[in-house]
């Protein structure tokens, strides 16, 4: 009897410990979700101002790290060529990184035919993007950067759209609204497409909207190139150099804005296999840049206590993988008759029921969907977020074994399947013929 009362204990403070922290995460967020899912419902009757492309306008250089991209690079050079921007104004730089296939001739060809800059910079041994990166801005003019994966395809008017909001001296960065040009491929690329809707439009917008920590996703992001060099560039050794940018620009005072009429459409993961590998290495930059950045608390400001909020992202899905691993232990211990167990247990489901109300609410507004198709994914979505629970766990595993930190790309196949992408057509009218 005493053992069992023991291991009670023991298990109902960790329950009690990892939930107060998942239950104090949620509601602190809870609030940036409905202000987002407002800001949305707010924009959709009023769209943002179109840029009139009038006076002054800064040099853009776009910069794209290639390697073994050759099923994609074509279209995202197409969708440069076409955008509604002067084109003495666009520098795009390739930095083509050891690939084995035929990416770089694919660059040399269009930097050969088309009208605007293309500069193709080919290094034999590849160390990862945030290397790449900082090899192509050392060879830019742009006084704004662009960041985007190679299997990207600009919007039209994403660079004419993305300077006004660098009309703000205070902006330093601009991130941009992906959205997934393979979303039907499966049944997994669905999900990936309802997570980014979900924040985009919901966590990003409502971190705008209240002046909170706006940070970097890699692609679609801009940066002031004075910015960049007061920083000294991406940082080389972090798997997420995304999100280590955003902390260090935090840290300096700069602004970051999200923008989400400034648009491109990328493929998402369409096998666990890379959904795995690509969550296992930003779960792990993100905790690595969580603890390196933990000095940001002694700033003592809003924005800066909001990225550390944002930086436990991953802890608190390991926290989560806690408590339901505890709670399916009291399947086999009598826990259940106990008041304190049962009240956890209650607040449990009613935080998450409250969060995936939440999800649903921006299913149905982000992805255009109806009501009833939203919460039809609920289900579906809610396996699919416990299914992070692991990768975050297996994250963690990793950055405390300290096995090497090696930046790994995901591949890419090409694939355009998104009833809503409309520029289809024109890129398939660029390709040569087979």
């Amino acid at each position: 009897m005493e053992v069992g009362f023991v291991v009670f204990e023991v298990l109902f403070v960790v329950f009690a410990g990892f939930s107060f922290l998942v239950y104090a995460w949620t509601l602190y967020n809870l609030p940036i979700l409905f202000a987002g899912v407002n800001n949305f419902r707010h924009s959709q009757s009023h769209p943002p101002k179109k840029c009139s492309l009038k006076g002054r306008l800064p040099v853009v250089s776009i910069v794209v790290p290639a390697k073994n991209e050759g099923k994609v690079i074509g279209r995202l050079l197409d969708s440069l060529t076409l955008l509604d921007y002067p084109s003495g104004n666009i520098q795009v730089i390739i930095v083509e990184d050891g690939s084995s296939d035929d990416t770089l001739k694919i660059c040399k060809e269009h930097a050969a035919t088309e009208k605007i800059e293309i500069k193709v910079l080919h290094r034999q041994i590849s160390n990862g993007k945030p290397a790449a990166l900082n090899y192509g801005i050392e060879h830019s003019r742009g006084e704004i950067i662009g960041v985007f994966d190679a299997d990207s395809v600009l919007a039209p008017d994403a660079l004419g759209q993305v300077c006004k909001y660098f009309e703000d001296p205070q902006v330093a960065a601009v991130q941009g609204r992906t959205l997934a040009i393979n979303s039907n491929e499966n049944m997994l690329t669905r999900f990936v497409a309802y997570e980014e809707a979900f924040w985009f439009e919901a966590y990003l917008r409502g971190k705008d909207a209240l002046n909170l920590f706006v940070h970097l996703k890699g692609s679609c992001q801009f940066i002031r190139r004075a910015s960049l060099e007061e920083l000294n560039g991406f940082n080389q050794n972090s798997l997420s150099e995304d999100m280590e940018l955003s902390a260090r620009l935090t840290e300096k005072d700069l602004k970051i804005k999200y923008a989400p009429d400034v648009q491109a459409w990328q493929e998402t993961p369409a096998s666990l296999t890379h959904l795995i590998k690509q969550r296992t290495r930003w779960f792990r930059g993100t905790m690595e840049v969580a603890f390196k950045y933990g000095k940001l608390l002694a700033k003592k400001n809003v924005k800066s206590l909001d990225a550390e909020a944002t930086l436990m992202g991953p802890f608190v899905l390991i926290a989560s993988l806690a408590i339901y691993l505890v709670s399916l232990s009291s399947v086999f211990l009598p826990l259940y008759g106990n008041p304190a167990w049962f009240m956890l247990s209650l607040l449990t489901l009613a935080a998450t029921t409250l969060t995936l109300v939440v999800a649903a609410a921006t299913l149905i507004f982000a992805s255009k969907r109806k009501p009833l198709s939203g919460l039809f994914w609920l289900p579906f979505l809610y396996f699919y977020w416990s299914l992070q629970t692991i990768i975050a766990l297996y994250a963690m595993l990793t950055s405390l074994l300290n096995t090497p930190r090696k930046w790994t790309r995901t591949q890419k196949s090409g694939v355009i399947d998104n009833n809503d992408f409309s520029d289809k057509k024109t890129l398939t009218s660029k390709r040569p013929a087979p």
